[in-house]
């Protein structure tokens, strides 16, 4: 890419990312859902009595003090991926990988946008974060807002005589 495209495809991306977050958030305050852990350990509140209560039931990690629903982390993937993939015009990217801070020799390798948002969708759900259902109404709410972003937002400049 030229240094151009290239800028184009980090603003289109850093406005996809700010306006996922806006999204994102506008949706958990809305509906405000308890998160796994909230309903795990108070199951015996449902009406439900297939539903039972585990009160010492512990996520992963410390679970994020904001509404469950939908995933924000999901939605931040989709968006970047709707933005790569309509710029590059394709889900099938070059190897991309990283490496983990946290669990030292752990290396995640992508060469698609859609494992990445699935991956992205499953380390929130094992980690006890999310509802599966949260991670797919999110990913598609990324996906909906890159797409609207690069569909609207700096568009390539058309030069008589040239590009």
């Amino acid at each position: 890419m030229s240094v151009v495209d290239s800028a184009r495809l980090m603003a289109l991306y850093a406005v996809a990312l700010t306006d996922s977050y806006i999204a994102v958030f506008d949706a958990k305050y809305h509906y405000e859902l308890w998160r796994p852990i909230t309903a795990i350990r108070n199951g015996e509140v449902e009406a439900n009595s297939a539903t039972k209560r585990d009160a010492t039931w512990q996520p992963i990690d410390n679970t994020p003090m904001h509404p469950e629903y939908p995933c924000a982390h999901c939605i931040n993937a989709g968006a970047a991926a709707a933005v790569i993939e309509a710029v590059l015009g394709t889900k099938i990217i070059p190897e991309v990988s990283m490496t983990s801070a946290t669990a030292p020799g752990v290396t995640h390798r992508w060469t698609g946008l859609d494992a990445f948002c699935e991956e992205v969708s499953n380390a929130r759900i094992w980690a006890g974060f999310h509802y599966r259902f949260s991670d797919v109404v999110g990913t598609d709410m990324g996906r909906r807002v890159g797409e609207y972003v690069v569909q609207t937002v700096m568009q390539p400049a058309t030069i008589p005589g040239g590009r």
